[in-house]
């Protein structure tokens, strides 16, 4: 059985959120209030090629859409090829650049790092054995500008390490 390089220690991690791949967030979100469902934040991106939204359900379950608004994009490409569904499950990390060195110390292929609004983000490539899209995401300090904490941040803060 693998296990982890001890030089190269995955640092502290939780599942952050699902996200899913819609056509139109106003038409999917009737299914996440009939679920009980929240929003807490929604946004369109800086060059308008899609939008995402937040929402909470109970006190730590978090679900994201997101969907095309003007142009072609990864997203557009993803909805065409598969539809509506599952796109990826984020990860907070406390160090995002310790957690991009272990996974690709242990041979993972990470792609995609990225410095945004809030967050700092890369992704495990979906050409792995789970098949899943992983992205990876370490909070700024300035993300709790973009609402209340205990929306946010699963359990109401970001996570740290221990």
């Amino acid at each position: 059985m693998p296990t982890n390089d001890t030089d190269h220690e995955m640092p502290p991690a939780r599942v952050d959120h699902v996200g899913i791949a819609v056509a139109d967030i106003d038409d999917a979100e009737a299914t996440l209030f009939a679920l009980g469902c929240d929003r807490v934040y929604r946004e369109t991106v800086s060059d308008e090629t899609f939008e995402w939204a937040t929402y909470v359900l109970g006190d730590a379950s978090r679900l994201e859409l997101i969907a095309p608004v003007h142009g072609e994009s990864f997203l557009t490409a993803y909805l065409d090829e598969n539809g509506p569904g599952l796109h990826h499950v984020t990860l907070e990390v406390v160090d995002i650049d310790a957690a991009i060195t272990a996974l690709e110390a242990a041979g993972e292929r990470v792609v995609g790092y990225a410095v945004e609004d809030g967050w700092t983000e890369a992704f495990v490539s979906p050409q792995n054995p789970t098949g899943a899209l992983f992205q990876l995401m370490e909070y700024h300090d300035d993300y709790s500008d973009k609402g209340d904490d205990d929306a946010l941040f699963v359990h109401g803060e970001p996570l740290k390490n221990r």
